[in-house]
């Protein structure tokens, strides 16, 4: 139930706004939903006179076949370009000077998110802009052509950090025919043959009120702003479609044994180990998304078994064990970087913890309620920046809901022994795994990888 004070009621009665609650949300955030569909966050933090305007879409690479693989990123781009108001890059950014946004954006599996942070002053001129933005983009020729280069510009960048390799050929293995829809930054020759014709459809398939979040978080007063989001936005027509009934994405098809790769090269003396497996995700299983966080956190503690077998030992200089929640698979991860000279010894020691992981006394309570205390105390803090906050909201609205987020820390506290070792032994404990390893190319000569590090099964 959302929780409000005495002139918050006042006022709501005054103004005649309906405001509608979800089952539970912070005393300082309020909900709306617009008769298209637009779900509306509002969040007062009067800390300083600036405010954070966030519009997202459920988009991304999880919406992309392999044709379209890159062009969410690219979209995100072109989102600060030329629109229907502003009918060139020049008019578009001199009104963003005019009203002193800091703008950017951010993609990623099944969310992408626009923002400009500005003196609270100037939101509503802001959330005119970003109508402007979100709802008449133009896509002009010109345009296009400069940010394709851009964003192929930023995939050669990333492609140039040693682990890059690694990571994209874990997201192959792991997600198999299906690897465009989790690999963000696209396909080179996708990016560069991009057309206006593309992005059309992809705003035609996505980009509508009843598929987007607006979060306003900062110095706002909480019923002047839902007025002018309505004044501004009303107009936005929804879909006559549900764009996942239309075009659903696929379930990704389960890893059915132990797939292992080598990886060579001569950019990084360091080497790189990955073990990888399909997880929760929060349609099917939510509560398992909440105890993979926990299991997580506590062996990546210092005093964990884990660390203790691994770094404290000298096998390895990083072993860090991640979980990525997700709608649609959120995946698993161990990765380790091994001392050069005891790699065999480390992947042996590796499979060996991993092995543990469901046994009774690898987790102990004073762990398990340090970890469930210490996350807690992590949701809060990251609410402290209201330009994060608003990221950590329309992420949450996309990969889950906002019901879920508000409930983070009450079920993170109902998580027990008992579910953390049947979490591993449902995702993790004799299941099939990708596992990759990135070795200088000298390094393997002495070392012999592919005699060892290979599927026994």
């Amino acid at each position: 139930m959302m929780r409000t004070t005495p002139f918050f009621i006042l006022a709501l009665l005054l103004h005649s706004i309906t405001v509608f609650p979800q089952q539970k949300l912070d005393e300082n955030m309020y909900f709306k939903k617009l008769p298209n569909g637009l779900e509306v966050l509002v969040v007062v933090d009067n800390t300083i006179p600036m405010a954070t305007i966030e519009i997202a879409c459920r988009n991304g690479s999880f919406t992309e076949t392999n044709e379209f693989n890159g062009l969410s990123h690219l979209y995100e781009h072109l989102f600060f370009k030329a629109n229907k108001d502003y009918p060139d890059y020049q008019s578009f950014d001199k009104k963003s000077n005019e009203l002193d946004i800091n703008s950017n954006a951010t993609t990623r599996e099944e969310v992408v998110n626009y923002f400009f942070t500005l003196p609270s002053s100037n939101l509503k001129p802001g959330l005119k802009f970003m109508n402007s933005a979100i709802r008449y983009p133009k896509f002009n020729k010109e345009d296009m052509q400069m940010e394709n280069e851009v964003v192929n510009a930023e995939f050669t960048r990333q492609e140039s950090n040693p682990m890059f390799a690694l990571i994209d050929a874990n997201k192959k293995h792991m997600w198999g025919a299906d690897y465009s829809r989790k690999n963000i930054i696209g396909n080179h020759d996708v990016i560069l043959s991009a057309t206006p014709s593309k992005m059309d459809s992809i705003k035609n398939k996505y980009y509508w009120p009843n598929n987007a979040v607006l979060v306003i978080v900062g110095d706002v007063k909480v019923n002047e702003t839902f007025n002018a989001v309505d004044e501004i936005f009303s107009s936005w027509k929804a879909s006559p479609f549900d764009p996942f009934k239309k075009w659903p994405i696929p379930e990704f098809k389960p890893i059915l044994k132990n797939d292992y790769y080598i990886l060579e090269t001569d950019k990084t003396q360091v080497p790189y180990m990955l073990f990888s497996w399909h997880g929760p995700d929060t349609r099917n299983d939510i509560p398992g998304t909440y105890i993979a966080d926990v299991f997580s956190f506590i062996v990546n503690q210092n005093g964990s078994k884990l660390k203790q077998a691994l770094i404290n030992s000298g096998l390895a200089q990083v072993a860090e064990v991640n979980y990525y929640t997700q709608k649609y698979t959120g995946p698993i991860s161990l990765m380790i970087s091994p001392n050069p000279a005891r790699v065999k010894d480390c992947y042996e020691e590796a499979l060996k913890q991993i092995a543990l992981w469901d046994e009774d006394d690898y987790l102990s309570d004073l762990q398990i309620e340090r970890a469930k205390r210490l996350l807690s105390i992590d949701a809060i803090e990251r609410r402290e920046v209201a330009a994060d906050y608003a990221h950590t909201l329309s992420f949450w609205w996309a990969s889950a809901s906002i019901d879920y987020y508000t409930h983070y820390e009450e079920n993170l506290n109902k998580v027990t022994r008992k579910d953390l070792l049947d979490y591993v032994k449902r995702y993790i404990k004799d299941k099939p795994y990708c596992a990759g390893l990135l070795i200088h190319k000298n390094n393997a000569v002495t070392v012999k990888p592919q005699e060892f590090f290979k599927s026994t099964n």
